[in-house]
């Protein structure tokens, strides 16, 4: 009994196999002919483009309304600016909140929203010529 020789087969690299057309075809048919398989078909590839584009934008939203909410929430300290959530001291220097702190807002509030006249608010300026005012003092 003569023995045979198992030859290993040569392994080919995934690019140099032959691509499978049938498998187009079969989509493209799914695709063009009108039934029940193609609408299945178009449903679920509709699904998923919805999926992979709506999850992403409602998980946004729902992300920039709770930053909202978190940042109503916040109270600033008055003595060293720390912002801090659901204490009466401040952590950070250990000041306490005043009680009235959201009144004195919609005050400060209600005071922007009230028009003034321009020339009480602004302050005058003199200019002054340095490169003048130095000659000046070095002749003297």
């Amino acid at each position: 009994m003569a023995r045979h020789a198992v030859v290993p087969k040569a392994q080919s690299s995934p690019m140099l196999n032959r691509l499978p057309w049938w498998w187009f075809v079969v989509l493209a048919l799914l695709l063009l002919a009108p039934g029940p398989a193609s609408r299945l078909l178009l449903d679920v590839v509709g699904g998923v483009t919805l999926l992979v584009i709506g999850l992403p934008v409602a998980l946004g939203g729902v992300g920039l309304l709770a930053w909202f909410v978190l940042q109503r929430r916040l109270r600033t300290c008055t003595a060293c600016g720390f912002r801090s959530l659901g204490s009466d001291v401040c952590p950070a220097c250990g000041t306490v909140f005043s009680v009235d702190e959201p009144q004195a807002a919609s005050s400060a509030r209600a005071v922007s929203d009230t028009s003034f006249d321009a020339r009480d608010l602004t302050v005058d300026v003199t200019a002054i010529d340095v490169d003048r005012d130095e000659a000046s003092k070095q002749d003297s």
